[in-house]
């Protein structure tokens, strides 16, 4: 748990400070927890690395979830779009035999058709349904676990007030089988887990919302100086900022 003794001015400086590239998020150790889904992305990703050919991870991050699994394909690639975790990337995953390239996360992937027989994501940012279909070969799988409809809003619409209901709706995990199915998938698993996350102090705060910087888009601290410290006010005096995060697991198949 957070120290109660540290001051406000204190943990802002240090979490403003912190880097916060790569998709590493051991910095919270003991300052926020995150349940995790049942499902154990990382394990089920790696039984499926150990028996693939070739494999391609999109959006690899710094490439910690694809450098944890202890076998990869004979031919590996990740692509990544943001320059620090490019970096990371590229000096976590190259001594493993991977190849990181620099992708903007938009249509085309840079790959032939068919050119991969598994192919995963950890929290895209979204998925390509029609590119991720191209360069599977027949037969092939895509594995990922993403972001599930109104994660975390609970601290999102502490900043930014109540959001619309297309908002709270998107990242259906339905849409993303029809998005599957569309694109001529075969969805054989989808699962979706509601999770619990706490902040124990506000520098987990701040440095959360400078990592996933989708969830309060151009955030800064003195932006929200006045809402941050009626927070750390609110969790000194509870504890905790509690917070409901969603997520899915989606497995599909190309046909033979």
């Amino acid at each position: 748990m957070a120290d109660p003794k540290r001051t406000f001015d204190e943990l802002i400086a240090e979490a403003e400070a912190v880097s916060v590239d790569g998709w590493d998020f051991s910095w919270l150790e003991g300052r926020a927890t995150e349940q995790r889904p049942s499902w154990g992305y990382a394990r089920s990703m790696a039984e499926r690395l150990a028996r693939a050919s070739a494999a391609l991870d999109i959006q690899t991050g710094g490439g910690e979830v694809l450098a944890s699994a202890p076998k990869l394909p004979p031919l590996t690639v990740a692509t990544e779009s943001w320059p620090p975790n490019l970096a990371r990337a590229t000096a976590l995953l190259h001594p493993l035999g991977v190849a990181v390239v620099a992708d903007p996360d938009e249509p085309p992937l840079p790959f032939a058709d068919e050119a991969f027989d598994l192919v995963v994501s950890r929290h895209p940012v979204r998925a390509w349904w029609g590119e991720i279909a191209r360069v599977l070969r027949p037969g092939g799988t895509y594995f990922s676990q993403e972001v599930g409809p109104a994660s975390v809003f609970e601290l999102v619409e502490y900043f930014l007030g109540p959001q619309p209901p297309e908002s709270r709706q998107a990242r259906d995990p339905e849409n993303a089988r029809a998005e599957a199915e569309a694109a001529g998938l075969d969805v054989i698993d989808l699962r979706a887990e509601s999770l619990r996350t706490e902040f124990y102090d506000i520098g987990a705060v701040v440095y959360f919302l400078r990592k996933v910087i989708w969830m309060v888009p151009g955030f800064t601290v003195g932006q929200y100086r006045p809402q941050l410290a009626a927070l750390h006010d609110q969790i000194q005096s509870e504890g905790r900022f509690a917070a409901t995060t969603t997520r899915f697991l989606i497995e599909a198949v190309k046909p033979d």
